[in-house]
């Protein structure tokens, strides 16, 4: 009984539905969502933590791959060379604590920060220098910021939102 992880993909924003699908056919799985604080009250709050994709767990010498093929909303199994890709055990444990960790600090947050805001950068080549904050990026922990250089031009960087936090000043 070879029992593994898979990566199963999903159509745009069926995720829960498939979910809902593969749990009530009696499998295991690891779908990670993440709280995200939206501008609008009416938009989802719990966002996939990475979109289209979710992860099952199956002995697929047992149940075969139709049944996830041919699953409604269902796309099927990431597959390299038309075989099935497993998802180390490691990896969904990672992404387990990642997602807790994140969800222990409330969510996806960035400490109320508005494009103009200046932040400084805590981590990276650029660590210690002081950038304006542009945006999020969508779908992503990532954030775009303003970095000054030489001539007064504002050179636009793209860093991972937890290398950031709001100047003092």
């Amino acid at each position: 009984m070879a029992v593994y992880w898979y990566a199963l993909r999903s159509k745009p924003r069926k995720e829960d539905v498939v979910s809902k699908q593969v749990r009530d056919q009696g499998f295991e799985v690891f779908y990670p969502r993440i709280r995200v604080h939206t501008v609008n009250p009416r938009s989802r709050q719990m966002r996939p933590y990475f979109p289209g994709y979710l992860f099952v767990r199956a002995d697929l010498d047992q149940v075969g791959l139709s049944a996830f093929q041919w699953m409604p909303h269902a796309i099927g199994l990431v597959a390299f060379g038309g075989e099935p890709s497993v998802v180390p055990d490691n990896l969904i444990h990672a992404v387990r604590q990642r997602v807790e960790e994140i969800a222990a600090a409330g969510g996806q947050v960035f400490d109320g920060l508005k494009s103009g805001d200046t932040v400084r950068i805590t981590d990276g080549p650029f660590k210690g220098y002081e950038a304006i904050f542009d945006g999020r990026l969508p779908g992503s922990e990532r954030v775009r910021v303003l970095m000054q250089f030489l001539n007064a031009r504002n050179v636009p960087l793209e860093i991972g939102a937890a290398s950031i936090e709001k100047s003092r000043r």
